[in-house]
């Protein structure tokens, strides 16, 4: 549908007018920058460079160097998780470690940790003015801490469980001894915490570990005394022979039953089967059997010939009746081999059902024997349970014990964490940057300067302009290239103007019409080329271009001159439309490359092109199957008219597009005019060159 009039602003800024007064006034803009740059560099030259030093740490579970001549037992420990990794950033960061290590280094000594006595004559203003609160009031002590952690900044690496310890300080051989001696702080504070543990270990492990020893070596022998009494002997560590044979025999026997229970099952369904008369095709047994399947393979091709021989032969023609006696004794085979089968079953049946009477006899023989064995041995497990709490809780003592007497030395317990880089003093000040900072400086001063100017210009009015009357434009559905053909009063010279005439040059090009088409996901694009192979070639450049910009794009060539076929295809005798029309080939046998792109090509085929347009109504449906597997589907028809183009294009998601070179409005109102008679609203115009012109025309490059 169209739309109205777009109502633009009364006036427009003039963007040269604005870039020519910061042009005019380039000496003052200049020199503002220059002075910022200047500014910055004696700014930056009288800051007092800080250096930065900093020192890494790995967290990790260490384990005690052990003087025994015992193996290390494993660490239980987990991985420090994130968590456990931010908590020793906060150990590090912990005011007791910050005051041991301000103390080892005298820190108070420093000028730049205590700034409270070097007080500016403006600060001593603000003191007694009362704005500004007077540091000596604050403890030194407190003082020294908030310097301190000005300067330092611990951190935990991400993805990883390292811990960096930054320091920055005036002198860089400071700024190391600092971040050094933190993390020496800590790593003594995480050994002594250890060494706390083990105070009390080994004086309350000694007495446990004697009392438990003459338990152990009780009860062993109370279990060794009852099982010679009792006669209970092993086959493994926890089972008697009798015990044993009764386990084995009835699983043989549980294993002997199901096999009877099966056989019995499958040999009823057999029976059942034949008793019926019932298809034993179902019957797993009888399909198994090699003479079962070679049987139904006869049956088949038997089957198959009397089907086929059924269409030209009466039923008591001698080869009718001879085709279904042979079928009928190959039945009467498989009915042999189905009882044969039967008698295997049952077969296997009986034999299971004899053995399964002989496990019974032997269960029973066992089941009286193993009643006063079973009593005895709940006894025997009784005495075995103690023995073994016994000696498992000897065994935790005394590796208990060996590990706390290993930990007795202060060395022997080294903390869950080693420096894996230490600081050094720094070469180079990381503050102030003069280089970066003069140049965002520049850079800040020049934009700042020239937006000033535009605004002045803006603001006095000299930078806007009258606006230019806006140009009503239609608008269809489909977008700006979509156009409504108008109601003709008649055929031939009287029709209405074209609106779309005083469109831009773009609106009409093959990138143009490509992009509105990718951008409504237009199925099918019917393409109508009035002028022959030169608007044919058009529709090539449309589906290249479709195609490179990464969608599946197919052209069908539907044109007597088979342009499409001769500009895509890699011969002309390849299969095609006409040959898929004829029904000789399948769709996918008629789908071919293009030479020089990504798209696909229907080409013209080599079936006789009359019979193949008798089958034109099949084509819409062909259409649509490969809709679904292509993004895009263009149909050449060449130098067509609107009703020959409405037998194929019955897709309401379609859209018909008129590729033209060179036309006049007359031209083009008349083919808009046959295509609006024949229900087609809208029609995309494409033009690979210019523009068309109300007042002639313009030969485009293609």
């Amino acid at each position: 549908m169209s739309g109205g009039p777009t109502t633009q602003p009364d006036a427009d800024i003039d963007l040269g007018r604005l870039v020519k007064a910061v042009w005019e006034k380039k000496a003052i803009v200049a020199g503002l920058t220059a002075g910022a740059a200047v500014l910055a560099f004696v700014v930056t030259g009288l800051i007092d460079p800080l250096y930065k030093a900093e020192t890494r740490v790995l967290i990790e579970t260490r384990e005690p160097v052990y003087s025994s001549e015992q193996a290390q037992p494993a660490s239980d420990a987990a991985l420090l998780d994130e968590r456990a990794v931010t908590s020793q950033v906060e150990i590090l960061r912990s005011t007791d470690l910050v005051k041991q290590v301000a103390r080892e280094l005298d820190l108070s000594s420093h000028g730049e940790f205590d700034p409270a006595g070097d007080v500016s004559a403006l600060g001593n203003i603000l003191i007694t003015l009362g704005l500004k609160k007077d540091p000596l009031l604050v403890p030194a002590d407190e003082r020294i801490l908030k310097e301190f952690y000005k300067k330092l900044d611990v951190y935990a690496v991400p993805g990883s469980r390292v811990i960096g310890v930054e320091f920055s300080s005036e002198d860089p051989a400071l700024a190391a001894s600092v971040s050094n001696a933190l993390v020496d702080a800590y790593l003594a504070f995480q050994s002594g915490a250890k060494l706390e543990n083990n105070t009390d270990a080994s004086a309350w492990l000694e007495p446990e570990i004697a009392r438990l020893r003459e338990k152990v070596r009780e009860s062993e022998e109370r279990v060794a005394k009852y099982r010679a009494d009792k006669g209970l002997l092993l086959v493994n560590q926890q089972d008697t022979i009798a015990a044993k044979q009764l386990s084995d025999i009835s699983t043989e026997l549980s294993r002997v039953r199901a096999e009877r229970a099966d056989s019995e099952a499958r040999a009823q369904s057999v029976r059942n089967a034949l008793e019926s008369g019932q298809s034993v095709d179902a019957i797993s047994d009888v399909l198994d059997s090699p003479v079962v399947q070679r049987l139904r393979e006869s049956e088949g091709a038997v089957r198959a010939q009397i089907a086929d021989l059924s269409t030209t032969l009466l039923d008591n023609h001698p080869r009718m009746k001879g085709l279904r006696a042979q079928l009928q004794d190959i039945e009467g085979q498989i009915v042999s081999e189905t009882r044969k089968v039967l008698s295997s079953l049952e077969s296997n049946a009986r034999v299971a059902k004899i053995r399964e009477s002989e496990l019974v006899a032997q269960l029973n023989a066992l089941k009286a024997g193993s009643a006063r064995e079973g009593e005895e041995t709940v006894e025997q497990r009784s005495l075995e349970r103690e023995a073994a709490a016994q000696r498992d809780l000897l065994e935790t003592y005394l590796s208990r014990y060996r590990e706390a007497a290993s930990r007795s030395e202060p060395k022997a317990l080294p903390a869950d964490a080693r420096v894996i880089s230490r600081a050094v003093p720094a070469s180079d000040f990381y503050f102030p940057k003069t280089g970066p900072i003069i140049i965002v400086s520049a850079l800040a001063t020049f934009l700042l300067s020239a937006i000033g100017i535009m605004l002045g210009e803006l603001l006095s009015g000299r930078a806007l302009r009258p606006a230019t009357p806006a140009v009503a434009e239609p608008r269809s559905r489909s977008g700006p290239m979509a156009e409504q053909a108008p109601e003709p009063s008649t055929h031939g010279s009287g029709a209405a103007p074209l609106p779309f005439i005083a469109n831009d040059a773009e609106d009409f090009t093959v990138e143009a019409v490509a992009d509105q088409l990718i951008g409504e996901r237009v199925p099918v694009a019917i393409c109508v080329s009035p002028e022959g192979d030169e608007g044919s070639a058009s529709s090539v450049m449309l589906a290249r271009t479709v195609a490179s910009d990464g969608r599946q794009a197919l052209i069908i060539d539907l044109t007597g001159s088979a342009c499409p076929t001769e500009l895509m295809a890699e011969s002309m005798r390849l299969p095609g439309l006409t040959d898929l029309m004829c029904g000789d080939i399948a769709i996918a046998d008629s789908i071919h490359p293009d030479r020089l792109s990504p798209a696909h090509i229907i080409p013209r085929g080599n079936a006789n092109a009359r019979r193949a347009m008798r089958a034109l109504d099949r084509l819409p449906m062909i259409i649509d199957a490969l809709t679904e597997a292509y993004d895009l589907v263009i149909v050449e028809c060449g130098a067509a008219d609107a009703g020959a183009v409405a037998r194929i294009a019955r897709s309401e998601e379609g859209e018909i597009v008129l590729s033209i070179l060179r036309a006049d409005e007359e031209m083009v109102s008349q083919f808009l005019a046959d295509f609006h008679e024949q229900g087609f609203e809208n029609v995309l115009l494409m033009t690979p060159g210019k523009p068309l012109s109300p007042l002639g025309t313009h030969t485009s490059a293609a």
